[in-house]
């Protein structure tokens, strides 16, 4: 039996050695396509600032951790695959069979149509040559343009502050950079009639699924691969697309036939900006004919936005506030009946820890607040 995970994130590693536990004969081969050991993304801020080097990305420490628990990690990016033949084509040109398959790429950084967005100067920051790359030109005083201020922009914003830069953020929700053009300093021209000039151009302007090597497989994909409640892909539950390390987990087991059920996700973000946190939860957005309350506090910098679907909360999102952060996730996630306490919320969202207490003690239900 030769299983096969095509990505080398914290799905892919999670789900390798959940395997290895299950199964400890069968051969397992991660595929990755950067020269890297398999590391996290979200370490990479860290590096930028210096407080850890490369290494201290990496999801397993130890040059042996991998070979001590027989697991083939493969350098190499695949460009096709053949459910039917159960094949896939690789960059280098080998071609490689598998039994199981296990399909945890991610997403990949979307590239704005902005033209000279391929100059030199201009990086994204997702990978660590990328990381690489824009250390080496972002120094203290460096002029640096950051496009895009969503939840990958914020988190880099951070760290080219603590290098000392002279940083401008364009938010592409209200300007658009209309063109880069090459040369030192580059020119970046927005669409306003402003130019700004710069040592280092970052494009953070979201991401996609990097599931574009499943063309013409006969997997079914709708921004993503579209899965079972066991993970499994149309293509004969022959490949399975998590999204997270406790997916890879329930993916894995499926693997090796430990039938496991995947109950769904709390969208969740909290991010850590300059010192400010922000949050966000669930359908945060609303929904169709719901209902919505709102705090603001401009001067404290302070925000509370609460979703309602009938009398369950759906979601929320929150600026400043972080002493409620579980409350509100425990009420979303396990979709308590707040009565009257809905409309009690409508007229003060700050009252969310009352409503908690009153609805989860009432039916005696511990909603997990962290």
């Amino acid at each position: 039996m030769h299983h096969i995970i095509i990505g080398a994130g914290p799905t892919g590693v999670v789900a390798a050695e959940t395997l290895r536990k299950l199964d400890a004969k069968s051969r397992i081969t991660i595929i990755g396509d950067e020269p890297e050991a398999p590391y996290s993304r979200m370490a990479i801020p860290y590096l930028l600032i210096d407080q850890i080097d490369a290494s201290g990305t990496h999801l397993r420490k130890g040059d042996g951790h991998y070979a001590d628990r027989n697991i083939e990690v493969r350098q190499d990016r695949v460009t096709r695959v053949q459910p039917e033949r159960k094949s896939l084509s690789l960059q280098s040109g080998a071609e490689v069979s598998y039994d199981k398959l296990l399909i945890a790429t991610g997403s990949r950084p979307v590239s704005p149509p902005v033209p000279g967005i391929d100059a030199p100067g201009v990086h994204a920051c997702w990978t660590l040559q990328d990381a690489r790359d824009i250390m080496q030109r972002a120094q203290a005083g460096a002029k640096v343009v950051l496009m895009g201020a969503g939840f990958i922009g914020s988190i880099i914003l951070e760290a080219l502050a603590e290098r000392g830069t002279d940083l401008t953020v364009v938010e592409m929700e209200d300007r658009m950079v209309e063109a880069i053009e090459s040369g030192q300093p580059l020119t970046v021209r927005l669409n306003n009639g402003n130019t700004l000039a710069a040592d280092l151009v970052i494009a953070a302007t979201g991401v996609r699924p990097n599931i574009d090597f499943l063309e013409g497989s006969g997997i079914r994909t709708d921004h993503g691969v579209l899965v079972d409640t066991h993970l499994a892909t149309s293509a004969a539950r022959r490949a399975i697309q998590p999204t997270a390390a406790d997916h890879g987990r329930i993916a894995a087991s499926n693997m090796a036939g430990r039938t496991q059920t995947h109950r769904g996700n709390l969208n969740m973000n909290v991010l850590d900006t300059l010192g400010l946190i922000s949050s966000s939860f669930g359908a945060w957005m609303g929904v169709e004919a719901g209902d919505s309350a709102e705090l603001l506090d401009a001067g404290r910098f302070r925000y509370l936005n609460l979703q309602f679907e009938d009398d369950r909360l759906v979601g929320a999102s929150s600026l400043g506030l972080t002493e409620h952060v579980g409350v509100i996730r425990g009420l979303i996630q396990t979709r308590v009946r707040l009565r009257g306490w809905k409309q009690k919320l409508m007229q003060d969202p700050t009252r969310i820890m009352e409503a908690y207490l009153a609805n989860t003690l009432a039916i005696g239900h511990n909603a997990g607040v962290l």
